[in-house]
């Protein structure tokens, strides 16, 4: 014992080990203890490292409920079915499903918006991507007058970047500060924080408020469209950390987009937990932009209800991952009051669905349009048109707002696929009814908030500084 030499992390990585939280614990006892090579050997026999779990070569089944019809189509489609021709052969995987309004979001194996991923047992923080959450809320103002239902929203909604400042927060629920507090991937104050000043707020992108009155009633609607913020953001980062250390221990061969959580571990329970709170926070988000304009409004509310089209849901060791896809079957949202919705764009009516699983869908519809085409090609497409031009033809006869003054053109209904076509494929591949539709008066988006954004405009200001220096 005299000779023993202190090991490390190294030896035991030399010794065919792969590193893992209990190395530390494992390394002190061996060199406190000073044991033998044979009782180290035999110390270590419940760490031993399960085995290294291949890629599914052959691939789990997916259901393509899209076809291209026009042109412009073609590669978008092709790129999201080699998509998820790569994503099925992640060991988890056992199904999967394509929806109309499907169009790629990164390289190759990463899900696409429109894509069902279904996995055992595990939950893949990069198919439900930051935007933990996404989803769309109404509510039913009855006969209210639809501009005075906008007006009322615009004063009270916020969208672009960062949060509310102190005056302008709404109340934080105490049941949902506690739920925070409560689980280990939300209680940092950082999170916390996020969670507070984010709250009523819409972010950007293709987030909105939309008003209009519904087909068959006449009654006026608002339905906002906006994920979890900052603070989904920030958990989903957190759990892409957790996957990839399993992922590089238990199948370094995935591709590291699709790395999961064993739902069995510590972390798998408490990141599931933590989605659930961040689900109910959500929720929440919508909740008050809605009764802060019913508020001010003085206004009934007839019917409210809500779905998200970007999260995990879960039916027995089944983990539905669902990146800009409806949920139809009731097993996923428990707490459902009402039929689905799926927005078109803003021309377009929100749609109000309700439909059966079948075989195909998986219990699902599509979210929305998609795109065929990237920001970047897009505006491109429009060549030399004014943005002003393209706004005045694209918006006639509805009241649309851009929040910050700016109009995004890549927001504009000729960014997103043709909405009959999405319509039509519904019908074919059996993926929801339409019961209602919500026809459009307006609505409010962030619009190009980086075009003014405060930095651009300090920048410029020091930029013009100097040159009047220089003079």
């Amino acid at each position: 014992m005299e000779n023993y030499k202190n090991i490390s992390g190294d030896t035991l990585i030399k010794l065919g080990y792969r590193p893992g939280k209990w190395f530390k614990e494992a390394i002190e006892y061996i060199n406190e203890n000073k044991l033998t090579e044979e009782a180290m050997t035999e110390y270590l026999l419940p760490y031993v490292s399960q085995p290294i779990i291949p890629l599914n070569k052959a691939g789990a089944p997916f259901a393509i409920n899209i076809r291209a019809e026009e042109e412009v189509e073609i590669s978008n489609v092709e790129s999201v079915i080699a998509s998820m021709q790569e994503i099925v052969k992640t060991p988890t995987v056992v199904g999967g499903a394509i929806m109309p309004d499907a169009c790629p979001t990164g390289p190759i194996g990463t899900i696409p918006v429109g894509g069902v991923v279904v996995t055992r047992n595990s939950i893949h923080p990069g198919m439900h991507s930051a935007d933990i959450c996404c989803s769309v809320l109404l509510t039913d103002f009855g006969k209210t007058n639809p501009q005075d239902v906008l007006d009322a929203a615009h004063s009270i909604t916020h969208f672009g970047p960062g949060g509310r400042d102190r005056d302008t927060q709404f109340r934080f629920p105490t049941e949902l500060l506690e739920a925070f507090e409560q689980n280990a991937f939300l209680k940092d104050q950082q999170m916390i924080a996020a969670a507070r000043s984010h709250l009523g707020t819409q972010g950007d992108g293709n987030h909105f408020l939309f008003v209009g009155t519904s087909k068959l009633t006449g009654n006026t609607m608002m339905i906002t469209h906006h994920g979890s913020r900052g603070v989904g953001a920030r958990l989903y980062d957190k759990g892409m950390k957790i996957a990839e250390k399993f992922r590089k221990e238990i199948s370094p061969d995935t591709l590291k987009q699709n790395a999961w959580i064993p739902f069995e571990t510590e972390e798998g329970k408490a990141y599931w937990d933590a989605l659930q709170v961040i689900r109910s926070w959500t929720k929440a988000n919508h909740e008050v932009i809605h009764n802060a304009t019913a508020e001010k409004l003085g206004a009934e509310v007839e019917n409210r209800f809500w779905n998200e089209h970007n999260f995990v849901f879960k039916k027995d060791d089944l983990f539905y991952h669902a990146k800009g896809a409806t949920p139809l079957d009731a097993a996923f949202m428990p707490d459902i009051t009402g039929p689905r919705l799926i927005p078109l764009n803003m021309s377009e009516p929100v749609l109000i669905v309700e439909g059966e699983t079948t075989g195909s869908n998986l219990g699902f519809a599509p979210h929305g349009a998609g795109r065929n085409l990237s920001r970047t090609q897009h505006r491109r497409s429009k060549g030399d048109q004014s943005i002003e031009s393209i706004f005045a033809e694209e918006t006639a006869g509805l009241d649309v707002r851009f929040f910050s003054k700016e109009i995004d053109i890549t927001e504009l209904p000729s960014a997103y696929k043709n909405a009959t076509t999405v319509r039509n494929q519904m019908d074919e591949f059996g993926l929801g009814k339409v019961i209602d539709e919500v026809m459009p008066f307006g609505c409010i988006m962030a619009g190009d908030w980086e075009k003014n954004a405060p930095w651009k405009q300090k920048r410029l200001r020091k930029m013009e500084e100097r040159q009047k220096n220089e003079k």
